[in-house]
C-alpha cells in the first residue's frame, strides 16, 4: 500500500516500537492522544492520504478535526457508531418476528438522509419512512434499496412514487380516489399501500365510518395493502396511559373490519419511540423508531442510550467590555461588572434557537459550561467567559453533545429535541465518523 508513516498511539505502540523499522517508515510514537495534540503541527501533513483508525476510547476525532480545513467552523458531528449501538438497544427489547421501521424524515431528524438510511439499509431494518416523495426519491438515486413509506402523498407526485418504486400512506378517501384513479389509467394493480387510521391523533388517518368506501376500492385490485397503523398521541406520559389503551382498542377493531373485508393478511404497526419500550405489548408485527435511533428517549425507559449528535462550533473574538457598557442587539444586556466576553460562530440562521439569549442558554469550553450574554444574532453569540482566562480565542464550543445534553438545552429553549435537531441549518455542514 506504500505506506511511509506511522504515528503510533498508546501504550502497545510504545511497548512494541522496536518492531517498527525506521528505515522503511517514519515512526512516531505517542503515550495518548493528548500528547500528540499538545505536539501536533498541521505543516507537518501536507498532501498525503491519512487513514485515522483507532477504538474509540482514544477519541481520534480530535485528530481529524485539526486535520480537516473547513470553511464554516461550525459542524455537526453524528457519530455512526452510537446510531448503531441505539438501534440494537432498541432491537433488543422487540418480540421474536416483529420488524422495525425507522423514520428518515425530515433529513433524519437533520443527521443526514443517506447518511443514516445507508447505514440502516447495512443493519437490514424492514422499512424507512419519510415525510414527502422527493425525500424518498432522493434516497433511491442514492442508492437505498429497502422498502419505502411516503407519509404525506400529494397527487401531483404519483409519478415518482411509481418511479422510484415508493409506498404511499393513504389517510383520506379523497386521496385515495385520486390514486385509484391514476394506477386504473397507468394500468397497474396490486400497487404496495399503507392506510393510516385516526383513533385520537385527528391530523391524518381514516375514522371508522370512511373505511367501507376504501375496502371497496381495494377490492378493485389497484391497491395491495402492506401495512394498516395509527399513530399514539402520548405513548410516553404515564397519565395518559387510559387514553392510549383507548386508542389501540380502536385500532385493533377498525383492523378487523379491513381484513374481513380484505380477506388478506397485512402487518399492523402502532408503536412509536416511546411505546417501544413504555408499552411492548404494543409492538405488534412492526414498530416505529424516530428520535430514540439518535439517543434522545422520550418515554425515559431506555438508559443505554448514547446521543450521536454533538453540534461545535469555535470562538471568533474575545474583548473586554466594561461595566455598563451593552452586549447584543436591542442593548438586551447591560454588564453590571466589567466582563470577558467572547463571540461564538453561530447563530438563528445556524439553528441555535433565539429564545436562549441573554442566560437561557448555555455552551460548554475547555470542561465549563457558560452563559450566553444578550440576544442570539443570526449567525453569532456571545457568551461570557470572565471567569475562565484559560479560554481562547479558536477554542472549540460544544454547543450540544454528550458534555452537553440537547434534551437540557431544549428545555432551556422551551422547546423539544425534535425541534432543535430538524431545525440545524443546511448550511451547518455534517461530519460522520464511526468505528
Amino acid at each position: 500500500k506504500k505506506v511511509s508513516r506511522i504515528v503510533g498511539i498508546g501504550k502497545t505502540f510504545l511497548d512494541h516500537a522496536n518492531a517498527f523499522s525506521k528505515e522503511i517508515f517514519e515512526v512516531e510514537l505517542y503515550s495518548s492522544t493528548t500528547e500528540f495534540l499538545k505536539k501536533f503541527h498541521s505543516s507537518s501533513f501536507r498532501n498525503e492520504v491519512i487513514l485515522i483508525k483507532g477504538a474509540r476510547s482514544f477519541r481520534f476525532e480530535r485528530i481529524s478535526h485539526l486535520l480537516e480545513r473547513k470553511v464554516h467552523q461550525t459542524r455537526l458531528e453524528i457519530d455512526l457508531a452510537a446510531i448503531t449501538q441505539n438501534l440494537k438497544a432498541y432491537k433488543g427489547i422487540l418480540h421474536s418476528g416483529t420488524g422495525i421501521m425507522v423514520m428518515v424524515k425530515a433529513f433524519s431528524y437533520g443527521a443526514g438522509s443517506y447518511e443514516v438510511a445507508n447505514l440502516l439499509q447495512f443493519h437490514q431494518v424492514e422499512y424507512l419512512a419519510v415525510a414527502y416523495v422527493d425525500e424518498g426519491v432522493e434516497l433511491r438515486k442514492a442508492g437505498i434499496r429497502l422498502p419505502i413509506m411516503v407519509m404525506n402523498t400529494e397527487a401531483q407526485a404519483f409519478p415518482e412514487l411509481l418511479e422510484y418504486n415508493l409506498e404511499p400512506e393513504i389517510y383520506s378517501n379523497e386521496i385515495a380516489n385520486l390514486f385509484y384513479q391514476y394506477l386504473q389509467g397507468e394500468g397497474i394493480s396490486h400497487f404496495p399501500i399503507h392506510i393510516k387510521l385516526d383513533t385520537g391523533m385527528h391530523r391524518l388517518g381514516f375514522e371508522s365510518g370512511a373505511l367501507g368506501e376504501l375496502i371497496k376500492l381495494i377490492e378493485g385490485h389497484a391497491f395491495k395493502v402492506q401495512s394498516v397503523f395509527t399513530h399514539l398521541v402520548a405513548s410516553e406520559d404515564p397519565n395518559e396511559d387510559a387514553f392510549t389503551r383507548s386508542q389501540v382498542a380502536a385500532f385493533d377493531a377498525f383492523c378487523e373490519l379491513i381484513q374481513a373485508g380484505l380477506g388478506y393478511s397485512f402487518l399492523r404497526h402502532a408503536a412509536n419511540t416511546a411505546a417501544i419500550s413504555r408499552h411492548p405489548n404494543l409492538q405488534y408485527d412492526m414498530v416505529r423508531l424516530g428520535i430514540g435511533l439518535y439517543g434522545v428517549d422520550p418515554g425515559n425507559s431506555m438508559p443505554d442510550l448514547i446521543e450521536s449528535g454533538t453540534l461545535r462550533t469555535t470562538i471568533s473574538q474575545i474583548k473586554a467590555v466594561k461595566a455598563g457598557e451593552s452586549v447584543g442587539y436591542g442593548r438586551k444586556a447591560i454588564l453590571a461588572k466589567d466582563a470577558r466576553i467572547a463571540t461564538i460562530r453561530i447563530g438563528y440562521a445556524d439553528g441555535y434557537p433565539r429564545n436562549l439569549g441573554n442566560g437561557k442558554g448555555t455552551v460548554w469550553i475547555n470542561g465549563n459550561l457558560v452563559n450566553t450574554v444578550g440576544n442570539v444574532c443570526m449567525d453569532m453569540t456571545m457568551v461570557d467567559v470572565t471567569d475562565y482566562p484559560y479560554i481562547n480565542l479558536n477554542d472549540e464550543v460544544v454547543v450540544f453533545g454528550q458534555e452537553n445534553s440537547i434534551q437540557k438545552l431544549a428545555i432551556s429553549a422551551q422547546t423539544i429535541p425534535y425541534e432543535i435537531m430538524t431545525g440545524i441549518s443546511q448550511r451547518v455542514p455534517r461530519v460522520y465518523f464511526g468505528e
